[in-house]
């Protein structure tokens, strides 16, 4: 089985042409490309990825997000088909007070082509808190910041098509970005890729969606899908096979491929439908304001500990554990009402949606041995019928 990096020692002597095409494993690429460490290094304008894979090459693999990054960094770097490419308007804004979290850079496929790569989370709480805000609100800051970043590089390339992506909520950007832009941008775009983004309020959906932008998107999920499955889609979906279980599937380095193409699968898994089933049903079933507080209660407790990431609140949680504790005990009993009852009614969701498919599971075994009986039974009967043909013609 192979994956992203695999790809790139394949097919990285290969220059991007008319017989060797952009295709949606270079995108995959492109959108991991945006979660590397710009931050950590000094970013002229214009760079090429030989350049940034050069000054990347000294920091250790546990500096970067994800297991993978510094491999994709150093093939990136000795690859014929990406390491001559320009990149330039690298930009990040990370504001805890407003709670935004985002980043974009834009990378140059050829003189006629851009593509518009934005971060997805990272290890801030602030950067997840953002995520779950999609929960309760339409729009969420680094979704405008998004919009902003495609539509000012629309204006400063104006000769060249785009293609836009993302991983995880740098997916949603892409879509937002897409949907929410005047039509003479939506024009330029050749197509929006979202790998395992999550979706959008029907308000949204109902507000920006028009065939010919939705037409142009495309949101890759793997088979157990959480976060990609999180509320609406109305765009093309496509199941991606992935090597992990569970939430460990959104690690794209895990997603299989095959020489130009994604390894695909015909349907996500029964736990993923559930999962999908629960959280819709939840939110069917409670209010933007419900939902709000128990987000802000839920991150208050983390924030408490005074961590700037999970990993942090992990790594002591004999210190972490008491201070979020103290901090439950200084709730009010209106908020502790609040935070349970949601609890209660999420697990209580949950139960009804496996009792439901363990029912359908059962109707369906039901109906399948009712089928298989009704054949038994024919080719009985033709047996039976054939025997008293043969018995009649003998006597």
């Amino acid at each position: 089985m192979a994956n992203i990096n695999d790809y790139l020692r394949w097919r990285g002597d290969v220059k991007i042409t008319k017989e060797y095409p952009f295709n949606e494993i270079d995108s995959m690429i492109l959108a991991r490309f945006s979660y590397l460490l710009f931050d950590r290094i000094n970013m002229k304008k214009t760079e090429t990825i030989a350049d940034i894979s050069h000054k990347m090459k000294d920091f250790p693999n546990e500096d970067f997000l994800y297991n993978g990054d510094k491999e994709l960094i150093t093939n990136l770097g000795e690859s014929r088909r990406f390491k001559d490419l320009k990149v330039t308007d690298y930009v990040e804004n990370n504001n805890k007070n407003t709670e935004e979290q985002f980043g974009a850079i834009t990378i140059h496929i050829s003189s006629r082509e851009l593509y518009i790569s934005f971060i997805g989370t990272d290890r801030s709480i602030f950067g997840w808190k953002e995520d779950f805000n999609m929960g309760f609100m339409d729009t969420v800051p680094c979704q405008i910041a998004g919009r902003d970043y495609a539509y000012k590089i629309s204006l400063k390339y104006p000769h060249k098509k785009i293609r836009i992506g993302g991983h995880s909520k740098g997916g949603n950007v892409a879509i937002y970005a897409a949907i929410t832009n005047p039509r003479r941008f939506q024009n330029k775009i050749i197509k929006v890729y979202n790998y395992d983004g999550p979706g959008f309020s029907k308000d949204i959906i109902n507000k920006y969606e028009t065939d010919d932008i939705i037409k142009k998107i495309e949101t890759y999920i793997p088979q157990d899908s959480i976060i990609g499955r999180v509320l609406n889609h109305k765009e093309k979906t496509t199941i991606a096979l992935s090597l992990e279980k569970g939430i460990l599937e959104h690690d794209i380095f895990s997603w299989q491929v095959f020489r130009d193409d994604l390894i695909k699968v015909e349907k996500n898994t029964e736990s993923s439908e559930n999962i999908d089933k629960t959280l819709s049903n939840w939110v069917e079933n409670t209010t933007n304001e419900q939902r709000k507080i128990f987000i802000d209660i839920i991150f208050d407790l983390f924030y408490s500990t005074n961590a700037n990431t999970f990993g942090e609140i992990v790594k002591d949680l004999k210190g972490n554990i008491p201070k979020m504790l103290k901090k439950y005990g200084q709730l009010s009993k209106n908020d502790k009402k609040v935070l349970t009852d949601m609890v209660i009614k999420l697990v209580k969701t949950n139960m009804i949606v496996i009792k439901d498919s363990n029912v359908k599971k059962i109707i369906n075994k039901k109906d399948e041995y009712l089928t298989l009986g009704k054949e038994k039974i024919s080719e009985l009967d033709e047996r039976y019928l054939s025997r008293l043909r043969k018995k009649g013609k003998d006597e």
